[in-house]
């Protein structure tokens, strides 16, 4: 038995995922004529009260074609400073959009209104016009911390008065839904654009969709199509995207749950410095000295559990589907033996 905790990404479909694949009803998407992708963008854009969606085949097409309809080269985006856009899409802000980014330090990958406002250039022609500001939720980096919705508002208040558009990154928002019950159509209203991905927390094998106004998206579809996203027969993997929102979505407190169980058993471990607070589905935690990264590592791989390094002796678990409570009393013994 393999425990993988490197991420929520490494789940496989279900049994009765892949018999709702096999079974879809396909066409040409690039024709618009995939009835299942026509299916899963429609659902995934009436869950937020957006007009239209838009297949993709990751969470970093779907932020980076968001990115380049808000901007134009020159431009200035703001986000964290450790947002996903940021940090993990393969610098696909300048090399995509040709924008520059502006980091604010937010507390675990959020930053308020206030901190946004500060973060404003004053009108002048030698400095970069700011057209975009990005909120991911719930953060990565952050430790799976989420926004409340009274705080996106704020934020997007801010934009809307300074006519700036709002993209949220919503790679695991459905996570943040699941601890704040909070209806996603708020977050529809005041966000220009929303990402979300299926094949992390809710277990879809590939994709994302890009959600916003119907022109928006029309215009998005040829930049998906430019970088090379046009998928054909995709309806077998929409279909995936649909049993995940459809059945998948619930389930998400298990993993929560799981995830501050693991959080609370490396709380006081001498080998452990410090854990941040585990709001969610992400375990992030930081070594202690006398105890190399690579040697806690290996500890872990004898007993088959994996997990990933964020950077010197800070160490990720991602709960996750496929992560047990089998699997679970297995981690914590193996814990509790280094």
């Amino acid at each position: 038995m393999v425990i993988d905790l490197r991420s929520d990404t490494v789940t496989r479909p279900t049994p009765d995922m892949l018999k709702q694949m096999f079974a879809a009803k396909i066409g040409d998407d690039v024709f618009h004529e995939d009835p299942t992708v026509n299916e899963l963008e429609a659902k995934a854009a009436a869950i937020f009260g957006k007009e239209a969606g838009l297949f993709c085949p990751s969470g970093t097409m779907t932020n980076q074609i968001a990115i380049k309809m808000h901007t134009q080269p020159g431009d200035e985006l703001l986000c964290d400073v450790t947002a996903h856009v940021f940090n993990y899409e393969g610098g696909g802000i300048a090399f995509t959009s040709g924008v520059q980014p502006r980091l604010i330090n937010g507390d675990r990958g959020r930053f308020t209104a206030k901190q946004l406002t500060d973060a404003f250039h004053p009108d002048a022609d030698w400095l970069p016009r700011t057209t975009l500001v990005t909120v991911e939720n719930t953060s990565n980096k952050g430790g799976g911390s989420y926004y409340k919705l009274e705080n996106v508002k704020e934020i997007a208040k801010v934009c809307r008065d300074n006519k700036i558009n709002l993209h949220l990154d919503g790679a695991r928002i459905f996570n943040a839904l699941a601890e704040t019950n909070e209806d996603p159509k708020e977050y529809g209203k005041i966000c220009d654009s929303v990402s979300i991905c299926l094949s992390k927390g809710l277990g879809a094998p590939v994709g994302s969709v890009l959600l916003g106004k119907k022109d928006f998206i029309a215009n998005a579809k040829r930049i998906r199509k430019l970088l090379g996203g046009g998928m054909r027969q995709a309806g077998y993997l929409a279909a995936a995207g649909i049993y995940a929102l459809d059945n998948n979505v619930k389930r998400l407190k298990d993993d929560h749950k799981r995830a501050k169980h693991l959080g609370g058993l490396l709380q006081g471990k001498d080998y452990i410095e410090a854990v941040l607070p585990v709001d969610t589905n992400i375990v992030i935690f930081m070594l202690s000295d006398k105890m190399p990264s690579d040697k806690f590592m290996a500890a872990l791989a004898k007993e088959n559990i994996l997990v990933s390094l964020m950077g010197n002796q800070l160490v990720r678990m991602v709960t996750h589907l496929d992560f047990t409570d089998e699997m679970l009393q297995i981690t914590e013994k193996t814990l509790k033996k280094i």
